[in-house]
């Protein structure tokens, strides 16, 4: 093994210096050509230094405007004193000579970028060896680690992440046109309420929502609802249930789907009419994209790998998280939960954004909320961090009465032009979105159908 070993670590770096040369020499003969490689590869990706450095000399005229030939780059070269490093002058002639034409200078690109990602991943897997032999004590944070830099290997971008604001603007026009002409409300992940998509556009990528109740309210339940609803819309959905098991999970989605009493399924006391109703049920969301983990007390690291191996390859979905206060930190030995939660909250918000969807967070509420005439949720009764309320995008709260809800069918849906006085009416639920970062702060109303366990939209919006 120890030979083994050895050989490796002697081995030449893959390479390809006649696709790297190639390349540059089609820059000098075609400016659609530099525009093709300049999209294509960065300075990172040649084996050679001198080459690097020829190809920063272009990028730089490029961007100013300003022809690019030997004689071009030859004097940038020399006004940055690499032209020596790069070769001189009669190199730059050389590899202008070994191309013909620049037709095939998006190959040879491909070429320069595929042995450029080999030698990262070698790198990559050298790094991951040495940390390994550390005998580190956390095991979570070497796999984190190791995942980590094979992930940023494999989808390594060539554009820096800074932008111009000419080309953001240009972008940022194109997306106001298309939803001037599709004019539609819903621009994220539908939630499958009307009203509330309205106020939030659906559940936008990038995004940490956080979804607040006391306890018994029906936060899972409305989770669920949304989850349901973003998949059979065909939008990838990872459910990361930490209090319950998949199979209770599994069991409320059906209830709900078939509008069985839940009590009737959990006790077997079905009748002849539910079984169509669950084989129905069963046939609309056999094919819908939607995943559940019910591991126990996961940790950020957990659901960021998890996450990011289901979401690589699939367009924009949505993942929920039941529920915060369940997590793990990393660092586990913090005698401090205010620190830990703002690490967990901090953790989801850069996930959301590394993966590119929402991710909707729920969150238990403070007991102040008791102490209060009026039950209605602020933001202040976020339990255990204000971290949350910071790191968080949107943050909503579901009001109704515990102790006076029912539940049945749309004859106890309700309206909006039933008085409000603060508390939702009998079968109803409020959802209040008391933080939007990017647009209006409003609430809405919902049925609660409490014997389904679901939350649907009020009867006006039902179909």
């Amino acid at each position: 093994m120890a030979s083994s070993g050895s050989s490796l670590a002697d081995r030449v770096p893959p390479h390809n210096l006649e696709a790297e040369q190639s390349l540059l020499g089609s820059m000098f003969l075609s400016s659609e050509a530099v525009e093709t490689c300049l999209d294509a590869v960065s300075e990172d990706d040649f084996s050679r230094s001198a080459h690097s450095k020829i190809f920063s000399a272009i990028k730089y005229l490029y961007g100013r405007g300003e022809p690019v030939d030997q004689i071009t780059v030859a004097d940038r070269l020399l006004a940055t004193g690499d032209l020596d490093a790069a070769g001189g002058k009669p190199y730059l002639l050389d590899i202008t000579g070994m191309v013909p034409t620049a037709a095939n200078a998006a190959f040879y690109a491909e070429i320069v970028k595929r042995t450029s990602l080999l030698r990262q991943l070698i790198e990559a897997g050298t790094g991951i060896v040495a940390i390994g032999y550390e005998n580190p004590d956390d095991i979570d944070a070497v796999i984190e680690q190791a995942e980590k830099r094979i992930f940023d290997v494999t989808n390594k971008r060539v554009s820096s992440n800074f932008r111009g604001i000419d080309e953001l603007m240009k972008t940022g026009f194109e997306q106001i046109e298309k939803l001037y002409d599709r004019k539609e409300h819903i621009t994220g992940v539908p939630t499958g309420f009307p009203d509330l998509d309205k106020i939030l556009a659906g559940l936008h990528a990038g995004d940490l929502i956080i979804l607040a109740a006391r306890p018994s309210v029906g936060k899972t339940a409305f989770a669920l609802n949304i989850a349901v609803n973003a998949a059979k819309e065909g939008y990838p959905t990872a459910v990361f249930s930490l209090e319950m098991s998949s199979e209770q999970l599994v069991q409320r989605i059906l209830c709900a789907e078939a509008r069985i009493d839940s009590q009737r399924l959990r006790t077997g006391y079905l009748n002849d009419s539910d079984w169509p109703a669950i084989m129905q049920a069963m046939g609309r969301l056999g094919a819908a994209p939607l995943w559940v983990d019910d591991t126990p007390a996961i940790s950020i690291l957990e659901v960021r790998a998890k996450a990011r191996r289901l979401f690589r390859d699939k367009p924009q979905g949505l993942i929920i998280v039941d529920y915060l206060q369940l997590m793990q930190p990393q660092n586990r030995r913090s005698e401090n939960r205010q620190v830990e939660i703002a690490e967990i909250s901090r953790g989801l918000k850069i996930l959301s954004k590394e993966l590119g969807v929402p991710i909707l967070a729920l969150s238990q509420l403070s007991r102040a909320v008791e102490q209060r005439t009026s039950k209605r949720p602020m933001l202040s009764d976020l339990r255990e961090s204000g971290a949350i309320e910071q790191d968080a995008d949107v943050v909503m709260f579901i009001h109704r009465d515990t102790i006076g809800s029912g539940g049945g069918g749309h004859d106890d849906f309700g309206s909006d032009d039933e008085k409000r006085d603060g508390m939702p009416g009998k079968g109803e639920a409020e959802i209040i979105v008391a933080k939007h970062r990017n647009g209006p702060v409003d609430s809405c109303f919902v049925a609660y159908l409490d014997r389904y366990t679901k939350f649907a939209p009020l009867a006006k919006n039902v179909p």
